[in-house]
Order: structure tokens, then sequence, then C-alpha cells
């Protein structure tokens, strides 16, 4: 590799040629352009084939690269390799056609790799950001075993349908969110803006007002005299708890345990870990990665950190001899029925199978819990609007009917 110092404003350029040798090499070196790069490279023996300017993948505009562009790029590029495209020319396909410009510069970057004699699975790992070891161990089986294709088919269909869990995830996660905010901003604009004007009304009726009536413009008063010191606490609030909870383990596992036990939500979120364990076991076993290995990777995907601890205990059981079967039960986290078929598929030999079958299962239990709770939460939402506008109309109304009543 080599790197030039040319003189005038220099820029970063990516090359690659061959040496006197004749063998293939590349290299990053700084120029003002491409002609200065290949006249300082020629004077150091190297023959360039190919100089670009470096880019970042987030320069303004590239666009962000999702979880769904890698597992539409996988899928892409498995359907290329089992049609008998060559690999480098497959990354060469996908990346120009890609309509992101930082997903091209992802897939080129990953082909200039790949062209230069890295291993596939060597030059993924170099962007950890978009391909977790997951990925990446599932990419390096494949490539063990001759069987790219078939394994980045699996990476693929792994990646959509995880993504697919995800967003049922946040869906439930969103609507009971929804709610909340919905019923702070209604009750806010009252507070601030309807209530006041009935103050100055009542202030002209000499009467004693209902005490109901008195709290909420006590409220409303507080709310326009004092509400930023309430906007500065929640927000601080609000901030320690994304500090703490981004650099706390305890506290994580603190806020996973309770999650697991709220109504409603907890049993979505157990069947969610549960298809995302099953479906990771499948996918590893599938590639021919070792059971006690795969259990890592499982671990780290099953998305909620008192499952990652027990599928991490159940590894160290099963490195020890115990079926896999014995140390699912001893976590007491898995029903009796996903117990039992991961013990037909120790049995018959088809573990693999069997996860999938269990993933496939509790991906549909979340479907189906996800449309449940948009349903229930639909009314519920009326419901808790009507009861705070209700309430407060009441209240502003209460001195009118009582002087109705007098008259």
């Amino acid at each position: 590799m080599a790197q030039a110092a040319v003189a005038g404003k220099e820029t970063p350029w990516l090359w690659e040629g061959t040496d006197r040798k004749g063998n293939r090499v590349k290299g990053r070196s700084l120029g003002s352009n491409e002609k200065d790069v290949r006249a300082e490279l020629r004077r150091q023996g190297v023959v360039p084939v190919r100089v670009r300017r470096e880019r970042k993948l987030f320069q303004g505009g590239g666009g962000k690269i999702t979880p769904l562009d890698i597992a539409i790029f996988s899928r892409q590029l498995a359907t290329m390799l089992s049609s008998g495209i060559p690999l480098v020319q497959s990354f060469e396909i996908v990346g120009v056609g890609h309509e992101k410009p930082a997903m091209q510069r992802l897939v080129l970057d990953i082909k200039a790799d790949v062209e230069s004699g890295t291993a596939l699975h060597e030059a993924l790992r170099k962007h950890p950001l978009y391909f977790d070891d997951l990925y990446v161990n599932l990419v390096e089986a494949g490539e063990q075993a001759g069987a790219l294709e078939s394994l980045l088919d699996k990476v693929a269909t792994y990646k959509e349908k995880t993504e697919a869990l995800k967003k049922k995830i946040k869906k439930a996660l969103f609507y009971p969110a929804a709610v909340m905010v919905v019923a702070i901003i209604v009750t806010l604009v009252l507070l601030i803006f309807v209530i006041p004007q009935f103050e100055e009304l009542f202030k002209g009726f000499g009467a004693d007002l209902p005490a109901f009536t008195r709290m909420v413009i006590n409220m409303s008063n507080f709310v326009q005299s004092d509400g930023w010191m309430i906007a500065v606490v929640l927000g601080g609030v609000g901030g320690a708890f994304a500090y703490f909870h981004k650099r706390s383990r305890a506290m994580r596992q603190f806020i996973d345990r309770f999650m697991l036990k709220i109504p409603v939500i907890g049993p979505i979120l157990v069947k969610a870990a549960i298809a995302r364990f099953s479906r990771t076991l499948s996918t590893m076993f599938s590639a021919g990665v070792p059971l006690v290995e795969a259990m890592t990777s499982v671990a780290g995907a099953t998305g909620n950190i008192v499952y990652e601890e027990a599928t991490l205990r159940m590894k160290d059981e099963v490195a020890t001899g115990i079926r896999l079967q014995r140390a699912m039960e001893s976590t007491g986290l898995f029903p009796n029925m996903v117990v039992q078929m991961i013990a037909v598929g120790e049995e018959a030999g088809s573990l693999d199978a069997m996860a999938a079958k269990v993933a496939d299962f509790y991906e549909l239990e979340v479907d189906t819990a996800v449309d449940s709770l948009s349903s229930l939460l639909e009314p519920m939402i009326m419901v808790i609007l009507g009861v705070l506008v209700g309430g407060l109309v009441i209240a502003m109304y209460l001195p009118i009917f009582k002087m109705g009543a007098v008259i």
C-alpha cells in the first residue's frame, strides 16, 4: 500500500492496481486530483486500475441505511448468486442499482474489499453498524460450507421476519403512548386557552364557585405561571432515564422485567422474545453452527435482558451436556408447549425445523395480539379523552348550572 502527499489542497483517494510483481494491491492516497494520484502511484511502481475519491457513508443526501435495506440487499445477493452471477459482479449490480447513495457506497466498499481477495465475512465485519456478529457468522458458515447463496437466503428471511416482528412490537407500544400524548395535549390546550376565558366570565358573577370549578381554575393558573417548571422537570427526568437506561445494565434489567409484567403489553413482549429466540436458533442451527456457539447469538437476539441472561445460562448448561429441553425448563420462562416442541426436535434430529415452527406460531400470536390491542385501544382513547374533556367542560358549566337553579 502506498500513500502520497501532494502539494496543494489534498483530498483522500482510494485506489486499486497492480505492483511490479503483478499482484493486485489497493490503498489510500492524498492528492489534489486523480491525475496527480495516478502519477504518484506510477512513481512508486504501481499501475493504477481504478482511482476514486474517498467518500463517507453519511455524506449529505446519502439517506439512512435501515435494517430493511440490509434484508433486501441480502435477498438480492442470494438471488444473483443462485442464478450463477459471480459475487463481485453481483455486488456491482446491487450497488449501482440501489436508490440510496449511502447504500451504494456501502455495497461498493464491500465489493472493493472482496475484489482484492478479502473473504466476504471479513469485509462485512468492517461495517458492524449494519452487519452484526450473527449476520457475519452465518455468512462465514456459508462460505466454509460452499453454500453462500443458501445461507444468504436464510439470512434474508431471518432479517425480514425479525424486522416485521420489531414493527409489530413498536406498534403495540405506540398505541398506549399515543393515548397518553393525545390526552396530555388536549388537556393542556383546554387549561391554557379555554379555562382562562371562563375564569374571566366567572369574575363578574360575584358568587362562590363550586369546589370542582375552583380546582380546575387553580390548575389552569398553575400551568400558565409555572408550566415551564413542569416541562423542565419532565425533560430532566426523561433525559436521566434515557442516559441511565443506555449505560446501566441493572436499570435495563429492571425495566425489561417490569415490562414483561404489564397487563396486555407484557404477554406480547414475552411472545416476541420467544419468537426471536426460536427464529435465531433455527437459522443458526440450520446453517451448521454448533448449538453452544449459536446460543450466544440467540441470547443477543431475544431483545430482552431477562431472556438474554436466561439464554446465556442455558448455554452454560448445554455446554456441560444437559439437553436444551432441560435447560429451557429450568429457566421457567418458556411455555410447556415450546419446551415440548424443542424436545421433539432434539429427539428427531430436526431442532432447526421445530424451532422454525415455534417461531412461526409465536410471530402469528404477536400479530394477532397487536391487532387485538389496537381494536381495544381505539375505544379506550375515546373514553379517556371523553372523561378528560368532559370533566373540564362540566367544571366550567357547574357555576352556570348553579345560577340557573337559583333563578
